[in-house]
């Protein structure tokens, strides 16, 4: 099978289960398309195992896919680019210090939390899982994925503001996720016995300082460049060579490709908003931005369903990742919860922002791809379907929830 062939099925299943959903379902595009992509590969792998040879084809379509090279590789700097035009960095400033601190400071207290919690819980299960891996899975899993937020946000409702915390929040901790993810990956491969934790700490600041430094100044470079034509086609093809040579020359320099992005992203749609943009190129970039966005998150979301049929169901870490479930909330509550109640003396928050924050850290493709990045041998199987159970039940619960919850907190 071919990669023309897989792309072409891709886009055929895309849009038959976009269309089931706006049709009968009328959930919101991300979800609807999952759920009917999982259902679809539970029937396939339930009448497999009847009909000897019906779900062949379906595994040799889904295993010919390297989703973590997909999704890390080529869609998430579409994605993150397409999610960051729409942040106002003026509005972002406001919400800085609450941003930041979610994005920073949460993440390392959820990587910590998490994988300590996921240590013992293994052990309580008879399994017994060095803490270094532990340490990995926190690390994939404490991220609230950007894509999988935006994606929910539109159609949730809530009030602007913390729109703009929630996703602004997931834009950075997203980029500094994946760096975590990074750098305690290099500790496992290498041996704790090599750690250091002043080498640990440069690498962090190298990668995610020098991806924002990138960032800038691709952002800059890239308006300066659109600020002096007027003609929508070069710019478009401005914004795409900043996305796909931006995040591959970002990754080359051992630099933040997702952060880098993201500043890109921010920087190009503020200043595109207020100067150096026609009504006319503003119109088209927009459209062309949005219809990726919507295009990407619906294939991406496809593919999460799809996984499904490769992904080695365990009984014990099935059970493993639904108390897992609330062990994530647990520790994002915590998050959310410690720098709100520190800033709430300067700083005025909506109402039930804690719950908002924390209902509305959703996980999703990101994490999956980070876990099938992990080699068999650090357990990786194990920790997939874990990762995979907590992405489901947060896409499809917490997703199809915000938006009641959000209204009911406005009561």
């Amino acid at each position: 099978m071919t990669t023309y062939h897989i792309i072409s099925i891709l886009i055929l299943l895309t849009a038959i289960f976009a269309y089931v959903n706006d049709r009968w379902i009328k959930w919101p595009p991300t979800i609807g398309i999952m759920v009917i992509a999982l259902l679809s590969s539970i029937l396939i792998a339930i009448f497999g195992s009847l009909i000897p040879g019906f779900s062949s084809k379906a595994l040799l379509l889904v295993s010919n896919i390297n989703f973590e090279q997909v999704l890390m590789k080529i869609m998430l700097a579409f994605l993150l680019f397409a999610g960051a035009l729409h942040v106002d960095a003026n509005e972002l400033k406001k919400e800085f210090w609450p941003v930041m601190l979610m994005a920073t400071i949460g993440t390392f207290i959820s990587t910590f939390l998490v994988s300590v919690m996921a240590y013992y819980l293994f052990g309580a299960f008879g399994l017994q899982i060095p803490y270094i891996y532990c340490l990995l899975f926190g690390a994939l899993i404490s991220p609230t994925d950007p894509i999988a937020v935006m994606g929910i946000l539109k159609q949730a409702g809530i009030p602007k503001t913390l729109e703009v915390k929630i996703t602004g929040e997931s834009l950075f901790n997203d980029g500094v996720g994946v760096v975590v993810f990074l750098t305690i990956f290099e500790a496992a491969v290498n041996g704790t016995a090599k750690f250091s934790i002043g080498n640990t700490a440069l690498l962090f600041l190298k990668e995610a300082g020098g991806g924002l430094l990138f960032g800038a100044i691709l952002g800059y470079v890239a308006h300066l460049l659109i600020k002096s034509i007027d003609n929508y086609r070069v710019e478009v093809l401005i914004t795409l060579t900043v996305v796909m040579c931006g995040y591959w020359l970002a990754d080359y320099l051992h630099l933040s490709g997702p952060l880098a992005i993201i500043i890109a992203g921010i920087i190009m749609g503020t200043k595109g908003k207020s100067e150096g943009l026609s009504e006319t190129s503003r119109d088209y970039l927009g459209k062309f931005w949005d219809l990726t966005d919507e295009i990407f998150n619906a294939i991406l979301f496809l593919l999460i369903g799809l996984e499904m049929l490769v992904i080695k169901v365990n009984p014990t870490i099935m059970i493993i990742g639904g108390i897992m479930v609330g062990v994530v909330l647990f520790a994002r509550l915590l998050c959310v919860a410690v720098p709100v109640l520190f800033l709430k003396i300067w700083i005025k928050f909506e109402k039930n922002a804690i719950l908002m924050l924390t209902w509305g850290g959703l996980r999703g493709g990101l994490s999956v791809a980070m876990a099938l990045s992990i080699p068999e041998a650090m357990h990786r199987d194990e920790f997939v379907l874990i990762t995979y159970v907590i992405v489901v039940f947060s896409i499809v619960v917490q997703g199809l929830t915000i938006g009641k919850l959000a209204k009911m907190s406005e009561v």
